[in-house]
């Protein structure tokens, strides 16, 4: 009793919650592309590669944060990651080009990798087990906050103070305060004795087409969350004439209907099979975005920016869930795999840059929807429950 009380202590639980505040600075990507664009008159395939600087270190760094975890802790690791973002936020502030833009940003990427890796399985140590799915849920909420604010704390110091960098200070002193909260706070860690995934092991899997499947379909959500992010407000721009700074800040329109739709699905999912709220879910996914393409006015793809958070909002856990649900055995391995596939977020908005310069941003704004379809026919094979197991 006395143990469960120390873990439900708020004091323990608390500083854990502001990792995932911290956490949500990474999508500060967004307004990075905005108002680097501007700044330094980029091109978009160049501006979109600020995306990629963020994304791409979830492939190559996932499974080995996951096993130097295991032998200094999670606690020692989420302040690892929340010292390199606090380095990566201030560095911009200190010498703003666009090489330490970009450098700021891979510092960003590579200390939320670390985070993403570690600090959910910190925050089920410090919760009872019946209260661990509604405390990730509560955790996630914190990070949709992080990132709903962010665009208005840029605005806010660009219009008082005229330098928008002062949202990295900020957020770089907060990142730090963080550091030093969890740090003094004794949290004891459950160690495993189950064998670790391993490079060799995770891509062993990938013999199974289901897998495989699977992880691509992390791949293509993850490039949908971060392409909207990314290219929501210019397309506002230049496709509807809508004004700089209210395009900015639509896109927290996204990440409020994510909120939401985080904490509908956690209802939901009572009552509907996660593989029929998979195929719901995808399919207004690509309705919702076809409809935000072809908006005839900035009102109704306002609307429509918060409709695709919703709709998009549980595709990430569900992919996953049912994945792992099916593969027991291999959780460790598929959870590598999952989280190395969040690099589909450093591949796909320069992709949709490339085609904005080729083409127009209508052209690649059809990358989101092809992101889509394929979420709807990955929808197929995951409602199917008699696939074998084994390639």
């Amino acid at each position: 009793m006395e143990e469960n009380n120390r873990k439900q202590s708020v004091t323990v639980i608390l500083p854990v919650l502001l990792t995932f505040f911290v956490m949500s600075f990474c999508d500060l990507v967004g307004i990075g592309v905005d108002y680097a664009k501007a700044d330094f008159n980029l091109s978009n395939t160049m501006a979109q590669l600020i995306p990629s600087a963020v994304f791409i270190w979830f492939f190559f760094f996932s499974v080995p944060v996951g096993v130097l975890q295991d032998r200094i802790g999670k606690k020692n690791m989420v302040n690892i990651g929340m010292l390199i973002t606090a380095a990566g936020l201030l560095l911009p502030f200190v010498a703003y080009t666009y090489p330490t833009l970009l450098a700021g940003f891979v510092l960003i990427g590579i200390g939320n990798t670390i985070m993403q890796v570690s600090a959910n399985p910190l925050m089920l140590d410090v919760v009872r087990p019946e209260r661990r799915s509604s405390y990730l849920s509560f955790s996630q909420f914190i990070k949709a906050i992080g990132s709903m604010v962010a665009p208005y704390v840029a605005a806010f110091f660009a219009a008082r103070f005229g330098d928008w960098k002062l949202a990295f200070l900020s957020f770089g002193i907060v990142s730090l305060i963080s550091v030093l909260w969890l740090y003094f706070i004794p949290v004891t860690e459950v160690r495993s004795d189950e064998k670790r995934a391993t490079f060799m092991s995770a891509l062993g899997l990938l013999k199974i087409p289901y897998v495989v499947m699977m992880v691509l379909g992390i791949f293509f959500v993850v490039g949908i969350d971060v392409g909207v992010n990314s290219v929501s407000g210019q397309f506002l721009m230049e496709k509807l004439g809508m004004d700089a700074q209210p395009a900015k800040e639509a896109r927290s329109l996204y990440f409020f209907g994510k909120m939401l739709g985080t904490f509908a699905a956690a209802f939901l999912l009572a009552r509907i099979k996660p593989g029929k709220f998979l195929l719901f879910s995808s399919l207004a996914t690509l309705v919702t975005i076809l409809a935000f393409i072809f908006s005839p006015s900035v009102l109704f793809a306002q609307v429509l920016m918060f409709l695709i958070g919703i709709s998009a909002a549980a595709i990430f856990p569900l992919i996953f869930s049912i994945t792992v649900s099916k593969h027991q055995k291999y959780s460790n391995e598929i959870s590598g795999l999952m989280i190395m596939a969040v690099s589909g977020g450093a591949v796909i908005p320069p992709l949709i840059g490339y085609l904005t310069d080729s083409i127009s941003v209508t052209a690649g704004m059809f990358v989101l929807v092809a992101c889509a379809v394929y979420l709807i026919i990955l929808s197929v094979p995951a409602r199917n429950k008699s696939l074998p197991d084994q390639a």
